[in-house]
């Protein structure tokens, strides 16, 4: 080591391990020794024990240790998962348990400690956390992004997947090139076959121009496929291909066009329960999950929500202080809440706390309800009004002419919207819901 440098010391995370070993059936003798807290048992060849038995599902079981105990979590095998009598679908046993799938058993026991590695900050690109599990997260970002291999993110709506991918993006070495994101869930097939592959000029009804689509628009750069489980099972096809032969046409077209654009997908389904359904093709699904990151829901990392406040104030250009804003009580209370909406809903509850200056109970993540125009004023403003009142009225009236103004600069396309006004996608629609605009 050359004089003056110093060692880069990564804080690391202790996490219990599990071992895995086949003591009944036709891979009996097998063992598996995880680095991390879960593991995958099944017949697809990405499994972390994989086994032969033909009674076995290609996603049979995914095993967690929590707490003192593990969860069992089976994705819809065939067969089932058994603890002597009772069939496990979701639940938990103590280490030492016998699980039976299928005609094989095995034996489930901790194993040797492990340390996670954590990322040195509590942020990266737009991604906060200062929880271990966050942390541990962006370390994984951070590693990926310099790489050039498929990324299938995955958790609960709300979550941040779109953040995580920009995240990947932003910290690799195309990070100067376009970040194209195409949302599988909310456009028809013929729809998502254009903005995928783009289309010719007559191809279709409408199509009065030649158009290209996101692998097209994207090179050299990343696509950003956001709720790929929805994809239907022809464009799952049509996308493998494209995938295995680096190179697409358009729709009507005839000329193919080479793609060496990054792909990261997203999806809020457990893709491995789908596979198990033959709801999505497993050779498509290896393609996309090279690398398999999962975001925690927000109630697994309450103790970020200070942090995420102060994030959304920055954002919205407030310079109060989160603890001037929400007396403690609230912040215990948020701790607390099941945030079904995830990160999203506590957005949506910073925002609303700007607009009318208190708090909105906590219903589930639903968003404020706008409130009505006062006829005959400026803005629909009365001044006699509290200011809290008049101050909400004003918010309300320009995000709604904003939001307009937006999706026609943008005809309608809300990802090149988004890009327009520099806003997070998944925001933005949010915003559009609540003015009733998509």
């Amino acid at each position: 080591m050359a004089a003056g440098t110093l060692h880069n010391r990564v804080a690391g995370l202790p996490v219990r391990t599990l071992k895995l070993e086949v003591v009944a059936g036709p891979d009996a003798g097998k063992v598996f020794a995880s680095e991390g807290a879960s593991a995958t048992v099944g017949t697809a060849e990405d499994n972390d024990l994989r086994l032969t038995d033909a009674t076995v599902s290609r996603y049979h079981v995914e095993l967690r240790a929590k707490g003192d105990r593990i969860a069992v979590i089976d994705p819809g095998s065939t067969n089932g998962t058994q603890v002597g009598p009772a069939q496990l679908y979701r639940g938990s046993v103590p280490p030492g348990t016998r699980l039976d799938m299928g005609r094989t058993q095995i034996l489930v026991t901790d194993g040797a400690p492990a340390t996670l590695e954590l990322h040195g900050g509590e942020e990266l690109g737009h991604m906060s956390g200062g929880t271990p599990v966050m942390r541990h997260l962006m370390s994984r970002v951070a590693k990926v992004a310099h790489t050039s291999v498929p990324v299938l993110l995955v958790g609960e709506s709300g979550t941040g997947k779109e953040v995580v991918a920009e995240a990947i993006h932003q910290n690799g070495p195309r990070a100067a090139k376009p970040f194209v994101t195409v949302d599988c869930g909310t456009l028809t097939p013929g729809l998502v076959t254009s903005e995928l592959f783009g289309h010719e000029r007559g191809a279709f009804t409408g199509a009065d121009r030649q158009h290209p689509g996101a692998f097209e628009q994207a090179q050299d750069g990343t696509v950003f496929l956001d709720e790929i489980g929805e994809l239907p099972a022809a464009l799952q096809t049509m996308l493998l291909g494209v995938l295995e032969r680096g190179k697409f046409r358009r729709v009507g077209g005839t000329t193919e066009i080479p793609t060496d654009a990054r792909v990261i997908s997203a999806t809020h389904r457990d893709l491995r329960a789908e596979v198990n359904k033959g709801a999505f093709r497993l050779d498509l699904y290896y393609r996309l999950a090279v690398v398999r990151l999962e975001l925690p829901p927000l109630r697994e990392r309450s103790d970020d929500i200070p942090l995420l406040i102060e994030h959304f104030l920055k954002e919205a250009g407030q310079k109060t202080s989160v603890a001037a804003l929400f007396p403690k009580e609230t912040l215990d209370a948020f701790r607390t809440h099941s945030w079904p909406g995830n990160v999203r809903e506590l957005r949506n509850v910073v925002e609303a706390f700007i607009a009318t200056g208190e708090p909105p109970a906590l219903e589930g993540g639903a968003a404020p309800t706008a409130p009505k125009p006062v006829e005959g004023k400026p803005d629909g403003v009365s001044l006699e009004q509290t200011y809290r009142e008049a101050r909400r009225h004003l918010l309300d009236g320009f995000e709604g002419r904003y939001l307009r103004a937006l999706l026609e600069r943008a005809k309608g396309n809300v990802s090149q919207a988004a890009r327009l006004a520099d806003m997070d996608r998944s925001h933005l629609i949010d915003l559009l819901n609540r003015h009733g605009l998509k």
